[in-house]
């Protein structure tokens, strides 16, 4: 007779590869069921937008058939985000993890990444806001199809949604093409506004799209909002490096953790199957391991992300096989993976304390 004893057991011996314990210390399975030769359990994820999901199933799977007398093993994957367990209640703001997407420089892409990454783990199931904190350059609107703000309720702003994403932009609240002319006070309380006058509501991940550069609205989001991390965008060329290495610098210097490196417009994919690289190679791998921080992933360029961020409809959504969609899905995953994998250091380190 199999006894639940005896799946426990087995998938004691199953180590999740990037938090490098086994699913039955971690609390990753729930619901074991024996049903005769037959047996059921859910295996619940840190993310949604796991990398390793198929392996960590399939070696599930493996494991349980490995006990004499198991004809059929069912496994349900599902998903619990762990919180960073940063103390946000200051501002009042039931978000597990926040994750800043910044550029050294403008032009590079960052609000591309930004919009691709929140778009792909709401699609996964993750409760997402996206926070354009852009101030002189709100285009999170266009790129998002939405062109306005719900009525307020009760003196507090409630986001706008798009693709299961909520929302909130400086660019919903002037006239388009209206200049912000603001200094350093006036953007300190517009992004505080950002984070405490608005209705976000329980989020596994709020993504903030920074303006380039580091200067007074990257302090200022830094200094209200405690961050999981961020992540760098840059160019392979070295112009680009330069200033994302700056920008690297700044999170390291604030204490906020690196995520990674993402390389945008890495080369273009030629009709016979050859890459040109247009703005140099290798420079965002590079930079990372020069920073001894995770590379993310390159992302080559496709006329299709123009299209998809001109008309509202992110390439991830609208072109999922495409080479460019499955590269910013594969940087999404990457980044949730690192999120839960510093979530998991975080409550260990509280645990043994």
């Amino acid at each position: 007779m199999i006894t639940k004893e005896a799946v426990i057991a087995a998938l004691s011996g199953v180590i999740e590869p990037e938090l490098h314990k086994d699913l039955i210390t971690l609390k990753m399975v729930e619901d074991i069921e024996v049903k005769g030769s037959e047996i059921f359990f859910k295996i619940i994820l840190t993310t949604p937008a796991c990398p390793l999901v198929e392996k960590i199933k399939s070696d599930a799977t493996k494991a349980v058939k490995a006990i004499e007398g198991v004809t059929a093993v069912s496994i349900v994957m599902d998903s619990r985000v762990a919180s960073d367990g940063q103390a946000r209640e200051m501002l009042k703001l039931p978000i597990k993890n926040a994750v800043a997407i910044a550029s050294g420089k403008g032009g590079v892409g960052k609000s591309t990444v930004a919009v691709n990454v929140a778009v792909t783990l709401a699609t996964k199931g993750a409760r997402v806001g996206l926070l354009d904190a852009d101030i002189y350059g709100p285009n999170i609107p266009t790129m998002m199809g939405v062109d306005g703000l719900p009525a307020p309720i009760n003196g507090r702003l409630i986001p706008a949604e798009s693709y299961g994403v909520k929302m909130m932009s400086i660019g919903f609240m002037v006239a388009p093409g209206q200049p912000l002319i603001w200094r350093g006070p006036m953007l300190h309380t517009a992004i505080r506004q950002f984070l405490a006058d608005v209705e976000w509501g329980e989020l596994d991940y709020l993504i903030i799209d920074l303006p380039p550069g580091t200067g007074d609205a990257q302090l200022s989001l830094m200094q209200n909002l405690p961050l999981s991390g961020g992540a760098i965008v840059t160019l392979p060329q070295l112009v680009s490096l330069e200033d994302a290495g700056r920008g690297l610098q700044m999170f390291k210097e604030l204490k906020v953790p690196v995520l990674g490196v993402i390389e945008n417009m890495s080369y273009l994919a030629m009709p016979d199957g050859t890459k040109m690289d247009l703005f140099g190679t290798g420079g965002g791998q590079a930079l990372a391991e020069k920073m001894d921080v995770p590379f993310l992933g390159c992302i080559p360029i496709d006329p299709e992300v123009r299209i998809g961020g001109d008309s509202g409809k992110p390439v991830s959504l609208t072109k999922p096989e495409s080479e460019v969609a499955k590269a910013l899905v594969s940087v999404t995953e990457r980044i949730a993976a690192q999120v839960s994998m510093m979530a998991f250091a975080q409550a260990q380190k509280e645990g043994d304390s």
